[in-house]
């Protein structure tokens, strides 16, 4: 059983470099035809424009592919939280986590045991991630109802 719970966006990293290569020819194809007129100055101002407009969707770019991954398969549960460049990768035995919100109703939902902890839900609504926790114990119990009996049919 797996979960994938990703950042709702409304373009890919592909469809913004589109954006931006027809933006920078708009801009470009304008910004010459002023400084051919002579405006001299239109060109550093084009160029600075397009260089924020860079800077700004490469940031919007390294998170548009976060996520997270929660995989409950044969004797683990894998959960895997990708934000930008790092990846925080926790496995537990499915019958020793507690599955609880972090803090509160509407926080995150915190997975631990065995020592180790992380928190999941960032990209469910506030108002869904006790049905998320909810889900994620319904799906634990039911794992632990089968695993018994995997054992004896192998």
């Amino acid at each position: 059983m797996t979960w994938q719970l990703k950042r709702n966006c409304s373009a890919t990293p592909q469809q913004m470099l589109g954006f931006y290569a027809s933006l920078s020819v708009l801009s470009l194809v304008i910004g010459t035809f002023f400084w051919v007129q002579g405006a001299t100055f239109i060109m550093p101002f084009a160029w600075l424009e397009l260089t924020a407009v860079a800077v700004a969707l490469l940031l919007y770019a390294r998170h548009a592919t976060d996520r997270e991954t929660i995989c409950l398969q044969r004797g683990s549960l894998v959960v895997e939280h990708i934000s930008g460049r790092v990846t925080e990768r926790v496995e537990f035995a499915p019958s020793w986590v507690r599955v609880e919100p972090a803090h509160g109703a509407r926080s995150l939902v915190e997975l631990s045991g065995q020592g180790q902890r992380i928190c999941v839900g960032r990209f469910v609504r506030p108002e869904l991630r006790r049905q998320l926790a909810d889900e994620l114990r319904w799906a634990l119990r039911r794992w632990q109802s089968d695993a018994p009996r995997e054992k004896y049919e192998n």
